[in-house]
């Protein structure tokens, strides 16, 4: 997809001139607030709840936080992918087009270029796992993509897009490892920036998004480098897939990470080019990252108290401004009394109302001890409260 050094620089300039490239294809998607969510995020967590985490015994913070949710999961084929694949496309020769595009994407980037490639009348040939979502396979199908199936090991997709890229001459477009993809991501924060001060004059003081890949969260530093906007990644912590963190910890990037993750957008390791911006400590301040259970305590406020419907991915950020500790006490010491306007990427909304309820759906054990608790000393059922 064109070769690096020929690119656009990294350069906040150069995403203001991606988002107007892309515009004209892509919605301008909506930021919006939430008064009981900034309230919670303001909130001391309680000392029982510190237990057993890396902060027991640690005074709880008490940071003063007005959120900003920057809503990517209305964003069409419903997540901020569409920006990159579009700015990708956008950076492309007539000719280069003609020859149809390919990539390998089991989520988002797959349907975001699909759409893209419709868009602009080419042929998108996309290389998914026999073991993708059915839905996501449906939705890439439904943009108009020639799906073709591989084996779910990154070498098994790469031969079968070097396959495609031998019989077709499609050109590839990666899902976020590449400069244009990177400055196409970063528009939304321009967005975010622009929309943060029409709803507060004094604008954001942070933003914190979301790292798999890297792209976005890159792309979003990049935006937002030499504005006195802090960025901040946020990753799971389950099975190692806060590798950004570590990486950026130990000062070498984590090249392979296997994880099952809920947050399955986040499960991949972070790319050569995004760790260039990453781990620069002066456009991403820092990286954290979250349990399972914080992702889906933060996924159910959204859904409940926002009514945002969001992949657990999107809930990560949020995840950690309500939870990590180390985050609230670093914006309780710099934020004053005055507090931090902090903007969360909510960056997608894939996921379906099945999957939802099987992610909250209790386990074999909790559904046990909810049972007993049911019962008397004696067997004998206790009388529940059940609301009129």
């Amino acid at each position: 997809m064109g070769d690096v050094p020929s690119c656009p620089p990294l350069t906040r300039s150069s995403v203001q001139t991606a988002h107007e490239a892309i515009k004209q294809h892509i919605h301008r998607t909506p930021t919006i607030t939430c008064d009981t969510i900034s309230h919670l995020a303001s909130t001391p967590q309680s000392p029982e709840s510190l237990k057993g985490t890396p902060f027991a015994g640690r005074t709880p913070s008490k940071p003063r936080i007005n959120l900003f949710f920057k809503c990517e999961n209305y964003q069409k084929i419903g997540a901020f992918k569409a920006r990159g694949a579009f700015h990708a496309l956008s950076r492309l020769s007539k000719e280069e087009l003609s020859k149809g595009v390919v990539t390998h994407s089991s989520g988002n980037h797959a349907q975001a270029l699909a759409l893209a490639a419709r868009t602009h009348g080419i042929p998108a040939h996309i290389v998914m796992p026999t073991i993708s979502t059915p839905s996501k396979i449906a939705a890439t199908k439904g943009y108009g993509a020639n799906v073709i199936f591989s084996g779910s090991t990154s070498d098994e997709r790469e031969a079968v897009v070097a396959d495609v890229i031998r019989d077709t001459g499609a050109i590839l477009v990666p899902p976020y490892d590449h400069p244009n993809i990177m400055l196409g991501q970063g528009t939304l924060a321009l967005e975010l920036e622009e929309q943060a001060k029409e709803l507060d004059e004094r604008g954001l003081d942070a933003v914190v998004a979301p790292c798999g890949g890297g792209g976005m969260l890159s792309g979003v530093a990049t935006a937002l480098y030499g504005t006195g906007i802090r960025v901040f990644g946020s990753e799971p912590s389950f099975e190692g897939a806060d590798d950004a963190k570590r990486g950026v910890e130990s000062g070498t990037r984590v090249e392979k990470v296997k994880t099952l993750t809920i947050a399955d957008g986040l499960r991949t390791p972070l790319g050569k080019i995004p760790w260039t911006i990453i781990s620069d400590k002066e456009k991403v301040k820092g990286m954290y990252s979250v349990t399972e259970d914080q992702i889906k305590a933060a996924m159910r406020l959204l859904l409940e108290r926002a009514k945002v419907f969001v992949e657990p991915s999107a809930a990560v950020p949020l995840a950690v401004v309500l939870y990590d500790e180390d985050f609230r006490t670093m914006v309780e010491k710099e934020g004053g009394e005055q507090g931090w306007n902090v903007g969360i990427v909510l960056s997608g909304g894939n996921t379906t109302v099945e999957a939802i309820a099987k992610l909250f759906q209790p386990s074999s054990e909790q559904q046990a001890e909810r049972q007993e608790s049911k019962l008397g000393m004696n067997g004998e059922r206790v009388a529940e409260n059940v609301a009129g």
